[in-house]
């Protein structure tokens, strides 16, 4: 059964926005995470595992260092979900609420603010060198959850709100990147740089040739997911430059004189996100969770002071560092008069977004993994971030229901 096609790509009736995703999806990717958590813990948990663990080559197995089904979800399916946030933001960049550059710098500093406070809390928490080693595990946003939290707050979130959310959680994944290259692993591969270099050198080809047809821009897409891969950047981040690279306007590249007329359709940043928008928030986000937020618990224990202060320090940079940081940080800035507020957002949705942001899950997770060899220090990192993120969302949910606006009586 195919997804619910969008409504006509009319400014009144469909604003297209992939970030006001219906209650109901998000709502499906909150019931795939609990059915998720709960087969990863219960008797049938091996399973689960071997469920994901399935090996899926392809075809192109040979050339990838990881290709079952948890990488093609993770990896691949999840640049899908990438590109339509990219498509957003582009569609924003040119004429929406991050067209202003005093507007788009502020997610910036914001998810400066993000990293650096949860950081530097954990690291006051934890003395012990081993323990420190998890120093970057709060820093991170896992924006699929964040953003099916915030749908589930109603539309009377103000939209721009949702840019600064979706933006700053993109820049928060790509400093969490960063952070793994240079502390987690042996770096960033040039290689792979320069075969993204190639793909984008694809798009931008077909795009001064004028070439309208979605389907043509898929090779040197796959280039570029190919290079991010390679070079040891997560390959999901390629739907993101591929956003950001497709044209806003119906007529680009080498078009005619004359011609311009014929092209005044929906331009490609629209017409790609309509057509993606269903499929991404009733099918791709869901299976997302249920492959991500199986968290198995085994091996948790507390009560050694080391795992404690692990999942302390977790759990307070999630839940207070990261709305502390962005607010802060961002009234700095506001005040400084470096950004401003959007048009229809307040200080106490700032702090909504400060409090998603603390809604670490996978990538949290994926950090902890990398950071911990310790078993125990492990589990209670990944048990903190369980339980930060459940907070955060908690928080986010009646903070966000307590500042909409009353009905009229």
């Amino acid at each position: 059964m195919s997804p619910p096609a969008p409504a006509p790509a009319h400014a009144e009736l469909w604003p297209l926005r992939f970030i006001s995703v219906e209650a109901v999806s998000g709502v499906a990717l909150l019931a795939a995470a609990a059915i998720a958590l709960a087969w990863a813990n219960s008797p049938w948990a091996d399973a689960y595992e071997g469920l994901w663990h399935l090996k899926l080559g392809l075809g192109v197995a040979e050339y990838l260092p990881a290709h079952d089904l948890h990488f093609w979800v993770n990896d691949g399916l999840m640049s899908v979900f990438f590109l339509v946030v990219g498509l957003e933001i582009r569609r924003e960049m040119h004429d929406g609420a991050l067209s202003d550059p005093r507007v788009a710098t502020l997610p910036v500093v914001a998810a400066i603010g993000g990293v650096a406070i949860p950081a530097l809390l954990y690291v006051l928490i934890n003395s012990d060198p081993a323990a420190r080693r998890g120093w970057a595990v709060p820093t991170a946003t896992d924006i699929a959850f964040a953003v099916g939290v915030l749908s589930l707050i109603g539309k009377d979130v103000p939209p721009a709100l949702r840019l600064v959310l979706l933006t700053l959680a993109i820049i928060d994944d790509i400093a969490a990147i960063v952070i793994i290259a240079f502390f987690y692993s042996s770096g960033i591969a040039v290689g792979g740089l320069l075969i993204v270099a190639a793909g984008v050198l694809g798009v931008l080809v077909l795009q001064w040739l004028g070439v309208q047809p979605a389907l043509a821009y898929v090779l040197p897409g796959s280039v570029v997911w190919f290079g991010m891969l390679h070079a040891g950047l997560h390959p999901a981040l390629a739907g993101v430059l591929l956003g950001l690279l497709t044209p806003a306007t119906s007529a680009f590249g080498r078009v005619p004189r004359g011609r311009g007329a014929r092209r005044a359709g929906a331009p490609p940043v629209e017409r790609v996100q309509a057509t993606l928008h269903p499929w991404v928030a009733f099918g791709i986000m869901p299976l997302f969770a249920l492959a991500n937020a199986g968290v198995s618990l085994q091996g948790l224990e507390l009560r050694a002071a080391a795992p404690l202060a692990v999942g302390a320090g977790i759990v307070s940079g999630l839940v207070l560092g990261k709305p502390i940081g962005i607010v802060l940080v961002s009234f700095a800035a506001v005040r400084l008069k470096l950004c401003v507020l959007p048009a229809g957002v307040r200080w106490r949705h700032v702090l909504l977004v400060g409090l998603l942001g603390g809604i670490g899950f996978t990538m949290s997770i994926f950090i902890a993994n990398l950071a911990f060899e310790d078993l125990p220090l492990l589990a209670a990192a990944k048990f903190a971030v369980l339980v930060a993120s459940v907070l955060a969302a908690t928080l986010g949910l009646l903070l966000g229901r307590a500042t909409r606006p009353r009905p009229p009586v």
